[in-house]
């Protein structure tokens, strides 16, 4: 979760929120922000008022200070090839207590005249933040956590949106808090699989298009898809198992999958359509003909998939079960749907022109139906 915005307490305060948001949860382990925690330090703030009046300056003070706490190098003492520093400081018993500060003497650079520390400043304690990240040019604190052993990442988001979203309702205005990390990468990947399927589909549909060389045949082609997507997620409904990228990609590569099966039925009824046959003979032989190799390759790659399926992890499971699901459904449907679609583009809306011959009974159209 980034949470962005201008003030350091601010962003704290609703980085805290988030962090107690996951901790109540108990699939997410590890919780933190990327600023870590404050820092204790102590600061020499300067009264600039009485530091006139005694006729020093911030330099004088700084100068004073920093030469009697960490040392100024003099000169160096040379002993054969090596050169030795030497440093004048307070000896450690004067400068080991913050006390003993407010005892040391600023000498001002523009007179001999020396006046006491304590007297021109305080010593200030206060906790502070020692890292600021930014992203996009504006602070953001980044909280973040691991999933505990045996759960995605997608499902600690999901337990944890409702105190998010109550979490971004209250938020102040000029703070926005956004989910990152694998949801973040999850989203990206998805809009780049929709661009890619779309041109996808848009190919197969060209290439429909020249084979078939008809706009209306590639549709009946594609009517198929939904029914096949529709039993992948109820799989996956099933299953319970989440909807992630692994899944879209299975949907995706089934989809492939439902047109070349299609494709197969189609194919044997244009030829037969060709032959002059009839519709009722070219859907029933288009259905048993084609029935063999449908199901040898449905079977195989069903088969092949258990085992992934039950061993791969929760990674592959989503994949498989799209697979799975989608294929044994859409197999089905496509040899129950496709002549029915088929004899409904021909039969009703007139899409598609069928030449009967001359030797059909009309008992065979109302049997096609």
């Amino acid at each position: 979760m980034r949470i962005a915005g201008e003030s350091i307490d601010e962003l704290r305060a609703q980085a805290e929120k988030v962090k107690s948001a996951f901790r109540a949860l108990p699939t997410a382990d590890r919780v933190r922000d990327d600023w870590g925690a404050e820092t204790f330090t102590v600061k020499l703030e300067v009264d600039p008022d009485r530091a006139n009046l005694a006729g020093v300056t911030n330099l004088d003070v700084a100068m004073s200070s920093a030469v009697a706490m960490n040392g100024r190098t003099l000169s160096a003492l040379r002993e054969g090839d090596r050169q030795i520093p030497i440093v004048t400081r307070l000896r450690s018993e004067e400068r080991a207590q913050l006390d003993d500060i407010q005892s040391l003497y600023v000498t001002s650079l523009h007179s001999p005249q020396k006046v006491p520390l304590g007297q021109v400043s305080r010593i200030a304690y206060r906790l502070e933040t020692e890292k600021i990240r930014r992203r996009n040019q504006f602070r953001t604190i980044t909280v973040s956590c691991f999933p505990t052993p045996g759960v995605l990442a997608s499902e600690v988001i999901k337990a944890a949106e409702p105190a998010i979203a109550k979490i971004v309702a209250d938020a102040p205005p000029g703070y926005e808090i956004t989910i990152g990390g694998e949801k973040e990468e999850q989203e990206r990947g998805f809009g780049q699989l929709v661009v890619v399927l779309a041109l996808s589909i848009f190919a197969i549909f060209l290439a429909l298009v020249v084979q078939f060389k008809s706009a209306i045949k590639p549709v009946v082609v594609f009517a198929a898809i939904p029914f096949g997507v529709a039993g992948a997620l109820v799989s996956l409904a099933v299953m319970r198992s989440p909807f992630g990228f692994m899944a879209f990609l299975g949907i995706v590569s089934l989809i492939g999958v439902i047109v070349s099966h299609v494709i197969v039925l189609f194919d044997f009824i244009e030829e037969a359509h060709e032959k002059c046959e009839s519709l009722r003979e070219a859907l029933l032989d288009s259905g048993i003909v084609r029935l063999r190799p449908v199901l040898i390759t449905v079977g195989a790659t069903v088969l092949g998939l258990v085992p992934l399926a039950l061993h791969g992890g929760p990674l592959w499971q989503p994949l498989c079960y799209a697979q799975i699901g989608g294929l044994t459904i859409a197999t089905v449907l496509t040899l129950v749907l496709v002549p029915v679609i088929y004899s409904a583009v021909v039969l009703d809306l007139k899409w598609i022109k069928w030449d009967r011959p001359t030797h059909e009974a009309p008992h065979d159209r109302d049997a096609a139906a």
